[in-house]
């Protein structure tokens, strides 16, 4: 079977390795069931194995048909388009599992986030904050992702301990949640000795909305649309994650014409948001003209999402069979000259940015995330490739992509001009693939298949803008869904930027910030 050669692999790294079941229930998802002891030196092996970080961690509440609770460890594996699960029954009897975090940096807000939401202890983590439900206004002793879970208890409150460096001539500086900007809430405190930065902690939750409580026995069709608010500027990739799991659950398979016009979506939406991007780097050095030149950009490509969908973000577009919006000959020759004024202009912004000596001397080797702490984080997405990390869903996992010669953008040296190089070139390559895939458009062709309602569980993905969006989804006979995990690129990615401030000084920490340009509403579940 598929999966023997990884079994093989891991009994390689751990002689005495021996697994409950192995289930392959889908093609590119393979999942490993073990006992509890065994738990925290297979995720190493397969760290090891694969190269891969802790993609997703998370817990189910399963006391009442089980009496247990269950954790779930994913890992990528690139080389072969798959996906790892390693799972494992916990008693619900003072529940705890043995922590990855000191061995897998990637593993620890994970683990906090699962001990927030459900209480179950990982032994040994050297961090335990809470992440989302903020000790000044949540007591203690609320596990709002449990089933039994109604309302919030009253009990004292406590305060967040923000990691202290002592020293003289050391200064902190708290900047947030509210921002003199229109962005979202997040709490970043600085300490500084001199001018450099020697320690950032950022503090976010501010944008908690209880997202995953919201999925719960919800239909899927309902759904869907709850998974196109969690992060906006998002809005297709995530519902093309919660599409895809959804599918997979059902058995579906989706018309070729369909996936196509997912493929075009999804690249337009990846163009405006590098638009936005390219341009606020621009807007925190202070270089104002290509600045406004990005949101001419941006508004052409958002118009043109308007005329093909009905939607200048792409909302209501997607469904688990397919998508609501086809494009016919008028649309598509739209979208054809529309592409070419887009990008004559994108390339003289380009010219505009790197012809400026003071520009580029701002962005050079400003903010820089060195290759060994990205993988160590699980930093993914475009922030990954700006430091050498070769991750791209769309190169391992989609077929059409694939035909259509896909070239993955990387660069090396991890500062703000790398960040920066990346978006120019999967802009461009952006407007290559639709081109491709709009010539492989047939004209009245299906975009939608059937549903038929199965129980079951599956892993969705899509690599957004910003990286790859997960979305694990487990429902009913009925369609309803029992459980939703989802990961958005920031939820790794903030720690990446407080790295990858370190030694810069306080005022480049906006252009390093927009460099990244992370969602705190997607991190904020």
């Amino acid at each position: 079977m598929d999966h023997a050669e990884l079994i093989s692999a891991i009994k390689n790294k751990l002689p005495d390795f021996k697994a409950i079941s192995v289930l392959q229930d889908y093609p590119d998802e393979i999942s490993i069931k073990i006992i509890p002891q065994a738990f925290r030196d297979t995720c190493l092996a397969l760290h090891k194995i694969l190269s891969s970080p802790v993609m997703m961690f998370f817990a189910l509440d399963e006391r009442k048909e089980n009496g247990k609770f269950i954790i779930n460890s994913v890992f990528v594996d690139l080389k072969k388009g798959r996906w790892i699960t390693v799972t494992m029954d916990i008693p619900q009897e003072n529940p705890s599992f043995d922590s990855l975090a000191k061995s897998m940096h990637s593993a620890g807000l994970f683990e906090r986030e699962i001990r927030e939401m459900f209480g179950i202890e990982p032994a040994g983590n050297p961090d335990l904050r809470r992440l989302n439900l903020h000790d000044e206004v949540c007591p203690q002793g609320n596990f709002p992702l449990r089933k039994d879970f109604r309302k919030i208890n009253t009990g004292s409150l406590g305060e967040y301990k923000f990691g202290r460096v002592e020293g003289e001539g050391v200064f902190e500086v708290p900047v947030g949640p509210v921002h003199a900007g229109i962005i979202g809430p997040g709490h970043f405190r600085f300490s500084v000795a001199g001018e450099p930065i020697i320690n950032l902690e950022a503090r976010l939750g501010f944008t908690h909305r209880g997202v995953e409580k919201l999925f719960e026995n919800k239909g899927y069709h309902e759904a869907i649309r709850l998974a196109e608010c969690v992060s906006g500027d998002s809005a297709f990739s995530h519902s093309l994650s919660f599409s895809r799991a959804i599918e997979k659950i059902f058995h579906i398979e989706i018309p070729g014409q369909a996936a196509i016009l997912r493929g075009i979506f999804l690249e337009l939406e990846r163009m405006y948001n590098h638009a936005n991007g390219i341009g606020g780097i621009a807007v925190d050095v202070g270089f104002s003209f290509p600045a406004a030149y990005a949101s001419i950009i941006k508004e052409a490509v958002l118009q043109l999402n308007d005329n093909l969908t009905g939607s200048r973000y792409l909302k209501n577009v997607n469904l688990p069979g397919g998508v609501l919006a086809d494009i016919d000959a008028a649309k598509k020759k739209l979208l054809l000259e529309s592409l070419k004024k887009i990008k004559r202009d994108f390339n003289e912004l380009v010219k505009i940015l790197y012809s400026s000596v003071s520009f580029m001397d701002r962005v050079d080797t400003t903010g820089v995330l060195r290759k060994r702490t990205a993988e160590d984080l699980g930093v993914t997405g475009l922030a990954g490739r700006a430091s050498g990390i070769p991750m791209d869903l769309r190169r391992n996992f989609s077929d059409i992509y694939k035909e259509a010669g896909f070239k993955m953008a990387i660069e090396g040296s991890g500062d703000v001009l790398a960040r920066l190089r990346i978006r120019i070139s999967e802009f461009l390559e952006s407007c290559r693939l639709i081109e491709v895939f709009a010539g492989k458009l047939a004209q009245g062709g299906a975009i939608k298949a059937d549903c038929e309602l199965k129980a079951g569980q599956a892993l969705g993905y899509a690599e957004g803008w910003r990286g790859p969006v997960l979305y694990w989804v487990k429902s009913d006979a009925a369609g309803l869904i029992q459980r939703c995990k989802i990961t958005d690129p920031s939820f790794r990615n903030w720690q990446g930027l407080a790295y990858a401030a370190l030694g810069n000084i306080i005022p480049d920490f906006p252009v390093c910030n927009k460099s990244f340009d992370l969602s705190y509403s997607g991190n904020d579940l």
